[in-house]
Formats: C-alpha cells, structure tokens, sequence
C-alpha cells in the first residue's frame, strides 16, 4: 500500500533498516539511544529496526558503557562477517583482486601483471575469472555468501537494459565492450551475485570519500594520476560521484598526440607514459624492458638521487613541465567546479608525492580564478595503491545498504499474485 508520497510500508522499513546500518557502520559502536538522535527516528522504530537486523545476522553486540544513573547501555556494530564483497582494479599494470568483509577488512587478493598486449578482452575477462575463483580459495568462502564484485576500469561505463555494464574505452582499444556479459559467460560467480562495473576514478573517488582524505567534504575532486589521468567529482547532488574525462581537456592546440587518438590532451602531457616518454625524448636514461612503475622510479632516482650525486637537469625540467601541466589542469576543475577539497590517488601520484604536490599545487592556485583557487585545498589520497580496489567493493556495499541490507531476491518464475504483494507491504515492522 502507497502512502501520500508514494512510498509503501515496505520502502519505509527498508529506509530505517538502511537508516540504522550506515550509522552503525560509519560512526559506530552506538547504543540503541545514541541511534535515535542520530537517525532521526523514535526509540521504538529503533528498537525494531535493530531487533530485524540482530535476527538478520547483520548487527551484533559490542560492549556496554554506563549511562547516567540506569543500568549500562549496550553497544551495537555491524557483523563483519555477516557480508562480503569482492573489489577488481583493472589497472595500467596489473588486474588486483581483494576479497573484503563487511567492515572493508582485506581477507584475501590475488594481482595478475599485464603485458604488452595488456588490454585484450579475453585476458582482462580472465584474469578477473581466475582472481576471483582465487580469492574465494583462499578465505574457503562459497560464491554465493558474496554481496558481489565491484570493478572499477578505465573509461566511460555505460549501463544498458540488454547488455549490462559496457565499456567505451578509447584509450585501451576497447569499443562498446560488454564487460559484464563477457564475465557473467562462464562466471565463477552465481547469478544471484552481482557484478558491479564503473569507472576507477569513479570507485577511487568513493574510496576516499567514505574513508579517506575526502571525509567530511561536501565538494571534492579526486584525481587518479597513473599512466594516464582522470577524475570524479562529488557534490551534494552526486554523492556517489561521478567520473569525468578531465584527461582528455584540450591543453595545448596541435600539440602532442594522446593515447585516444586526439591532440593535445591533458593526459598527453600529465600522465605516467607520457612524462616517461617525453624524458626519453630529450635524453633521458629510461630503463629499457620495465614496466612504468619501475621507469617512474628511475626517474625520480635520477631527479633527486641520494648521495653526492647531481640531480639529472632533464628528469628535473620534465618533472617540473609535468607539474606545470597537471596543475594547470587542476585549475581547470577549480574553475569549473569550485571544489573543497582536491584529491591525488593513483599510482603515479602516489610515487611522486610530496616531493612533486608543492609545485603542482603553486601552478594550481596561480592559473586559477582567486576566489575559487582561495577556497580549495590540493592534497593526496590516504588510502594508498588499494584505493580503487577499496572503492569498486564500495559498489556492491553502497547496493547492499541501499536495499536496506537485504540480498538480491532472485525473480519469480510466475507473477506474484496481487493480493500477496499487498499484504506483505501492510505486514506490521
């Protein structure tokens, strides 16, 4: 039965149930009277709520404090063993698979390097096949206890009525890839176990909103700077954040010729295969038959080594251009945006840290509008080279919480009779 705002009996229980589980997980141990205040409902609907979620299996007692005169209160928490959630980074140098509780606690990962041909279909479809049937092997967990798998991948994420999740990846060679029906072919996984597929700006982005440097921020852009670069904002609006094609802003007209095929993107100057190859260009010491992450390490070695050494004048002029570059593009978000906050994540940022953040930040504020530029501070991600991986098991957490912590009911093979949808949703809480 609806209500006069069109929400049934049974949409309200699953808000109070989703109410009571995201406080308890974010701010949680509390006491059935701290939940009140801070859900906003009355001590009785508390009481219900928490006594469905205790039989459920999904909250648990956690101690007691004493209370002001009566008897002590007892503590509640989310079960961390009651879910699981499984997180895939398709990444620039390894596909990284991490199984995870409830509680985003790590219990098992598996990691797959990538070669030359890094970005065949197949290979990635594998790769995450066989990470996942690995993971579970090692934590002895069945498939179907999951909540699902998020999977955080480069490019735009399209999710379609017929196909699922598709991927338009024009910087990987990927046109319209079904990703997720190529996984759900021959899964490891049940059907009742969702794969959950976005953007891994978008995943880092929630990562850091919900656990790291992005707490508490309302605005905030979170930039993943690896071989390439992107971006997720996150306003009032797009809590759950949206990605954006920022390395892919026109920098400089006619100008380097970037991973996608276009001129003059920001990526063709900012990223990781481009700083590496631009310092190849003007001589540069690049080792031969490594991988970026290995090359990116030379060349910081090279730009500030240890010792008695000279600092290598091209690794230091082309860090500094990268700087300029990515800062300018930066400005560009300001502007546009006018973020809070402004986070760097990815691998890239991450090895380059804070030895590179003070000039990208002075090239920031100084291209940027002042007001805007006055208001935003640019600092790195906390949560390390897990980020995206964190984030993509994110996905099928935020879905479970949605739904009030119940799991995907597989569909009926014949329609439900009327009479027993309206019953069930006038059934008392």
């Amino acid at each position: 039965m609806a209500g006069r705002n069109g929400r049934t009996v049974r949409d309200l229980r699953r808000a109070n149930r989703t109410a009571v589980l995201q406080r308890l997980y974010f701010d949680g141990p509390l006491s059935r009277f701290e939940l009140g205040p801070a859900t906003g409902l009355s001590s009785g609907s508390v009481s219900n709520v928490v006594a469905d979620l205790v039989a459920d299996g999904l909250v648990e007692e956690a101690g007691s404090v004493d209370s002001d005169g009566g008897r002590p209160r007892t503590l509640l928490r989310v079960a961390p063993a009651s879910g699981h959630m499984i997180g895939v980074d398709v990444g620039e140098t390894r596909v990284r698979v991490e199984l995870f509780d409830l509680t985003l606690t790590e219990l098992a990962r598996a990691e797959r390097p990538l070669a030359q041909q890094r970005y065949d279909v197949d290979v990635i479809v594998g790769h995450i096949r066989d990470g996942i049937a690995e993971v579970l092997a090692a934590a002895g967990l069945p498939a179907e206890r999951l909540l699902g798998a998020g999977i955080g991948v480069p490019g735009i994420v399209e999710h379609t009525a017929d196909r699922g999740a598709v991927v338009h990846g024009q910087t990987i060679g990927w046109d319209a890839v079904p990703l997720e029906a190529r996984l759900r072919a021959g899964s490891p996984l049940p059907d009742t176990v969702p794969y959950l597929i976005d953007n891994g700006a978008k995943t880092l982005g929630q990562a850091e909103m919900w656990f790291g440097a992005g707490r508490g921020a309302r605005n905030a852009v979170v930039v993943l700077f690896g071989s390439g670069v992107g971006a997720s904002l996150v306003t009032p609006d797009v809590e759950q954040g949206r990605a954006v094609e920022w390395g892919h802003l026109t920098v400089r007209v006619r100008g380097r010729r970037c991973r996608c095929g276009a001129l003059g993107c920001l990526e063709a100057y900012a990223g990781a295969e481009s700083l590496l190859a631009r310092w190849r260009e003007e001589g540069g010491r690049v080792p031969e038959g490594t991988d970026e992450e290995t090359a990116l390490t030379a060349l910081l070695a090279a730009a500030h080594p240890s010792g008695d050494e000279s600092a290598d004048p091209v690794a230091l002029a082309v860090l500094e251009e990268t700087a300029e570059y990515l800062g300018a593009g930066l400005s560009d978000l300001i502007n546009l945006f006018q973020p809070e906050r402004i986070l760097i994540g990815g691998w890239a940022g991450l090895q380059l840290g804070t030895r590179f953040l003070p000039a990208v930040r002075r090239h920031a504020v100084s291209y940027a509008l002042r007001h805007p530029a006055r208001k935003v501070t640019v600092d790195l991600g906390r949560l390390g080279p897990d980020a995206v991986t964190v984030g993509a098991a994110i996905l099928p957490l935020a879905d479970f919480f949605a739904r009030g912590g119940r799991r995907p009911e597989p569909a009926p093979e014949y329609p439900v009779p009327a009479w027993r949808t309206a019953l069930e949703e006038r059934a008392p809480h």
